[in-house]
């Protein structure tokens, strides 16, 4: 009978890949690490999630900042404030953070 074939009663199509484990997500070389690994990163996507939601609170918070300046006659983007923002995250983070700054910026400006 070929590989193709139908299988035996109660036997795995050989076409069947193995289930993955935590191990094999992870990369841990311990069920132990796995465990540790799952766990962390459960807390890293909340973690994610909250920072998307800060994220979306400044780009309204500063579409609010945007419309006032506009409305009473000044211009869209105040870049000492800019400059103030970036020295904030780059004090903070380190050179790391001058990059995010510049993207929650770009993100908070919309499109100019």
């Amino acid at each position: 009978m070929s590989s193709s074939g139908p299988c035996r009663p109660g036997a795995a199509p050989d076409h069947q890949e193995p289930l993955m484990t935590a191990i094999d997500v992870t990369g841990a070389r311990t069920p132990e690490a796995a465990d540790v690994i799952t766990g962390a990163r459960e807390r890293i996507d909340a973690l994610d999630d909250r920072i998307i939601g800060l994220i979306q609170e400044r780009v309204a918070v500063s579409a609010v900042i945007q419309e006032a300046r506009i409305s009473s006659g000044g211009r869209r983007v105040n870049l000492s404030r800019e400059m103030d923002v970036l020295g904030h995250y780059r004090e903070a983070l380190g050179k790391p953070g001058t990059a995010l700054a510049m993207t929650l910026l770009e993100l908070c400006r919309g499109k100019i």
